[in-house]
């Protein structure tokens, strides 16, 4: 099968080895599209390899359908059209994963909506409504808020009748998450945007990026609020104030969804499920899909979120590989 090879820091399409065959609560899906996440671009950078003992091939989640099951697979049958949350093996033909790790494709959603929801809405409910425990009466801090993770978070709170604050970097992207449901939105490249935050504060931050971006969000968190720092875009090291800590009896979360195991993850989408289900099949809760690009032009379309150019998820149309 065709399959994304890393080499030099982009990516090559070459011939690879089938996946192995099954075992008995494994399912194989032939894969329409894969979602495009950040954790993809440091995997072709070197800088986040797969867990041991998941393919080196990127990309975790996409949209397909089963084309064979394990023997004791119950929930589903070879002809499915479903959506997979991957820890490796995306961008390819085809993926192997446990049936844990998949759900059916929502009623009247297209395959490429399927393909870029599950990463970013897992992760947004892990850390904020399962790890931070958000209440509904807090406030949550969004950086990075217009990607695909960002974008998920600000609907699950609009759902919940949970205030979000977004920042981004530009003044359209301010406008795009104030439609999207954000009540404040901040352009991190303005000081009096900043300011706004000091008297009310906030209570959970989703922290992508680490670095020196900890202690400026110190300063804006409540007293008993949560960080939960999910992504090092601005480095591994920075400042935290632990008299500030302390005091105020802060909390600072370390989180990965990628390397939870099979059951863990399956736990994760179960409950995001029983939670928004019914708004997901509504669609008062969608995917944002920023582009649907082919897959030979995946080089550039990793340029593309690179450069923080995105207003939601980009999508692999991998039939197109």
């Amino acid at each position: 099968m065709k399959a994304a090879r890393i080499k030099d820091g982009r990516i090559e399409w070459a011939e690879v080895e089938q996946s192995k065959a099954l075992d008995s609560h494994q399912v194989r899906i032939a894969i329409s599209h894969a979602g495009m996440n950040r954790a993809d671009l440091m995997q072709v950078a070197g800088a986040y390899p797969a867990p041991p003992g998941a393919s080196d091939i990127p990309g975790l989640e996409c949209s397909g359908t089963i084309i064979e099951v394990g023997s004791d697979v119950d929930a589903f049958s070879v002809g499915d059209k479903v959506c997979a949350l991957l820890a490796a093996g995306g961008y390819a033909e085809q993926v192997v994963v446990d049936q844990q790790q998949v759900l059916p494709l929502p009623n009247g959603w297209s395959q490429e909506q399927g393909a870029g929801w599950l990463e970013t809405f897992a992760t947004a409910f892990l850390n904020v409504f399962q790890l931070a425990r958000v209440k509904s009466n807090e406030r949550v801090l969004i950086h990075a808020a217009a990607g695909g993770v960002g974008t998920s978070l600000i609907q699950l709170c609009k759902e919940k009748g949970i205030e979000s604050v977004a920042v981004v970097g530009t003044d359209e992207k301010q406008q795009f998450c104030r439609k999207l449901g954000s009540q404040v939105t901040v352009n991190r490249h303005h000081e009096r945007d900043w300011q706004q935050l000091s008297s009310e504060g906030v209570d959970v931050i989703l922290n992508p990026i680490g670095g020196d971006s900890i202690a400026r969000d110190q300063g804006f968190l409540n007293t008993e609020g949560r960080i939960i720092l999910i992504g090092l875009m601005g480095g591994r090291e920075g400042q935290v104030d632990f008299g500030r800590m302390l005091i105020k009896r802060q909390r600072i979360i370390g989180s990965t969804l990628r390397a939870l195991s099979a059951e863990r993850k399956g736990s994760i989408l179960r409950e995001l499920w029983d939670e928004f289900g019914e708004a997901f099949s509504a669609k008062r809760i969608t995917p944002i899909l920023d582009r649907v690009v082919a897959a030979n032009d995946v080089n550039e379309a990793m340029d593309y979120v690179r450069e923080n150019r995105t207003f939601g998820k980009v999508i692999l149309a991998m039939q197109d590989n």
